[in-house]
């Protein structure tokens, strides 16, 4: 049996789950996700705690039962408490804010400000004096991509260290040119 995909997920107080066959909704004080997992993987609801089962042992099966695990536990987290990732902008002259509209500006030394758009359950928020931008919401998977393109539009560079890097993420440093 898989690990992790034998492990009970506990529904913490004020979630809920609806099964619908191989479609599952779980709603919590922070919002409502809902998504489709494989048909051969049976998700059960009994005294506030969810498992997962699979029908075999054969490869396909044992795979999908720690991912299909692995997915409803981060569903039933980020309706509970939600997922955020923050990011650190180095450099002198760059700066992030974000807009009423909730789109995060940011100038990183090109000769245009370069706006992000928040997806729907996504929010930013910039701390002034430490430039720190936090990326939030319920989506594990969003998350992490938000913050992935965010990263992308100047990532850190090895020689000086400027550009966008999350906050425990090392840096490994190169030594300049040397005079001969």
């Amino acid at each position: 049996m898989s690990r992790i995909g034998r492990m009970p997920i506990p529904l913490p107080e004020g979630v809920t789950v609806d099964i619908k066959g191989n479609r599952v909704k779980v709603r919590g004080p922070k919002g409502e996700l809902s998504q489709t997992f494989d048909p051969s993987m049976r998700i059960k609801l009994e005294d506030n705690v969810l498992q997962v089962f699979r029908p075999g042992d054969d490869r396909r099966h044992r795979a999908l039962h720690g991912l299909t695990r692995a997915l409803l536990a981060n569903m039933v987290t980020g309706v509970f408490e939600g997922f955020q990732k923050q990011l650190q902008i180095e450099g002198v002259g760059y700066r992030a804010d974000v807009k009423a509209d909730g789109t995060l500006e940011m100038g990183l030394g090109y000769s245009h400000l370069v706006l992000v758009e928040p997806p729907e359950g996504i929010s930013f928020e910039v701390e002034p004096r430490s430039r720190v931008i936090t990326v939030s919401g319920i989506n594990k998977q969003v998350v992490g991509q938000i913050a992935a393109v965010i990263r992308a539009k100047r990532p850190p560079e090895p020689y000086r260290g400027k550009g966008i890097r999350y906050v425990d993420e090392q840096i490994r440093r190169k030594a300049g040119k040397t005079g001969v």
